[in-house]
């Protein structure tokens, strides 16, 4: 029996909000379309900003060759990176770009034998404790991956714990700390996810990556 339940999407209004969130910070944006575009539909959201998005984020390759196979030709970057060091060929060929939140992965790039070298995001442990590189190591992981013939261009990253309880100071530790440890690291930056995005403007930086807000959800808690 079928369902009497819709979905309408409103594909204007993503592209609205994607536009908002560069026009917010001045800078690129990575549209964040993991979990199937937040249960949206990736191929279907992917299409509908081909022509404005600077780049898409995903979780996995799996989410990332799904895009590819659509047609999608913007760089894609896998979020929670790569897990087994097969999955470096794939990213090189399919120039997707990569997170590295471990000293491991870095050992695991610098082993591997690529057609092209991979753009690499690295990640920083500023507060949220869930993924990324301890900052005491960071400078260390940047220097290694500079050194590596398999490495393009490295983007440095964080992720927030709690920016969207604006009112709290953790954020403005976190961008601190980050900063601190970065200052001498000549490389592009991301830092702000949508709450970011809309109300931290220290957050912004070189690449944005605006998640729930281009799906016409607020990440705050109010209006």
């Amino acid at each position: 029996m079928g369902r009497a339940a819709t979905a309408t999407m409103d594909f204007d209004a993503l592209r609205h909000n994607y536009r908002l969130a560069k026009q917010v910070s001045g800078n690129k944006a990575v549209a964040i379309i993991k979990a199937n575009a937040y249960g949206h539909g990736a191929v279907l959201a992917a299409q509908a900003l081909r022509y404005d998005a600077d780049a898409f984020g995903v979780a996995c390759i799996e989410e990332a060759l799904e895009l590819r196979n659509a047609g999608i030709m913007q760089p894609i970057l896998l979020l929670e990176g790569f897990f087994t060091a097969d999955e470096l060929p794939v990213i090189a060929e399919n120039n997707f770009w990569t997170a590295v939140h471990s000293i491991e992965q870095i050992h695991l790039i610098a082993l591997s034998e690529l057609k092209q070298p991979i753009n690499v995001w690295l990640k920083m442990d500023s507060g949220m404790h869930r993924l990324g590189i301890n900052p005491g190591l960071y400078q260390n992981a940047y220097e290694q991956l500079k050194q590596l013939e398999q490495v393009n261009e490295v983007v440095l990253m964080t992720h927030f714990a709690c920016a969207d309880e604006i009112q709290k100071q953790e954020t403005r530790v976190q961008i601190d700390l980050f900063d601190h440890i970065t200052k001498n690291m000549d490389a592009p930056s991301s830092l702000a996810n949508s709450a970011g995005t809309l109300g931290h403007e220290l957050a912004h930086r070189d690449w944005q990556r605006p998640g729930i807000m281009l799906y016409g959800a607020t990440p705050f808690p109010h209006k």
